[in-house]
């Protein structure tokens, strides 16, 4: 298992929108995420920023993220949150959200 933690800004006018969104999540969406071996997904939002947290627990993270980026209902469901959101200009090249590095862990 890898954990993940990654983060993008959400638009000042969008917050509530975004929040609104996240209160029914598509089932389908869920699937998905689940099907492509992520577990423990959480966003969280301070001010601007949207910090989310999963743990990935797949043998092959591009196969499932290239899976996740092909289902049509995440398709959708990303045409309805992407325009909320606003990359971190130092995020890796074709990333959209910033990926953290880890510095601790305690179980």
């Amino acid at each position: 298992m890898k954990r993940f933690g990654q983060l993008i800004q959400v638009k000042p006018d969008a917050v509530a929108e975004y929040e609104r969104l996240h209160e029914a999540v598509p089932p389908a969406v869920l699937v998905t995420i689940t099907a492509c071996n992520l577990r423990n997904y959480s966003i969280f939002r301070h001010e601007g920023l949207l910090f989310a947290y999963f743990e990935y627990v797949g043998d092959d993270f591009n196969a499932d993220m290239a899976r996740m980026a092909a289902d049509p209902e995440t398709q959708a469901w990303w045409r309805l949150t992407d325009p909320l959101q606003e990359p971190l200009a130092d995020r890796a090249a074709g990333a959209w959200w910033a990926t953290m590095r880890e510095v601790f862990h305690a179980d």
